[in-house]
This record gives C-alpha cells, structure tokens and sequence, in this order.
C-alpha cells in the first residue's frame, strides 16, 4: 500500500510504502500525485519511505519510468534495509537529480533535506561565491 505524505512543500510528492505495493498502487497514488506535481513544477522532488519490514514487495514494483524520473531533481529514500540501500547506490546513476538514502531515525532530516533549497537556487544573481585557491 502506497500513502501519500501531507504537509511537504508543494513540489515534493512523499509517499510511504507500507507492506505490498500493487501496480494498481502504483498507477492510483503515485503516479496522479506525481503527475499533479509536474503540472506545477518544472523539477519534483520524491521522498519515499520504506515503512515496511519486507520492502522486496513494494520496491518490485515500484517503477517511475525515464520521464518522470528525469524530472525529479532530489530524491530522498528512507530505509534500514540494506540491500535496498546498496541497490539504489547502485542504480543512482539513472537518476540526474540528487539522491540520498537516510536511516530511519533520519526521517525528521530526510524531509528537510528533500524540502530544502538547493545552492544554486538560494544564491542571489551577482553574488557567487569566491574561487577557492589552494
């Protein structure tokens, strides 16, 4: 079962994985909520919460197809599973965006971290920063 997360800045669309996750799951919450976001963004952001003790179900299924993930300029993954961890540092090379996968004692962090403004956005035209020298 897939849960939409409330409460995220509006171009941040969380989820969190609890048990099985369907295909119909997938197509019926992930999928619109994700589509919604990029109606008004240009760039998303996806936070995705393994709360389940056995993730193999729900990340089987989870796919969110070149467009979309093309789109998303982070991605946060919070999860204890290791070979979920290791997968996705494997695999975080087809992603453009950012990716960092948090612990979940992390969550409050994680959802900062997704949430907050990148450098380059939050920097103001004309002041760059100076070259490091050494």
């Amino acid at each position: 079962m897939l849960e939409l997360i409330e409460g995220l800045p509006k171009n941040v669309v969380g989820i969190i994985a609890k048990g099985r996750v369907t295909m119909r799951d997938y197509r019926e919450v992930l999928i619109p909520a994700m589509e919604k976001c990029l109606q008004r963004h240009h760039k998303i952001r996806l936070y995705y919460e393994l709360g389940s003790r056995f993730p193999g179900a729900a990340w089987d299924d989870l796919d969110l197809g070149i467009e979309r993930a093309v789109r998303c300029e982070r991605v946060a993954i919070v999860t204890d599973i290791a070979w979920v961890r290791l997968t996705v540092k494997a695999l975080r090379f087809l992603i453009p965006g950012e990716i960092r996968i948090f612990a979940t004692i992390q969550v409050p962090e994680s959802r900062a971290w997704v949430a907050a403004r990148t450098r380059a956005l939050s920097r103001k035209p004309g002041r760059e920063p100076a070259a490091r020298i050494g």
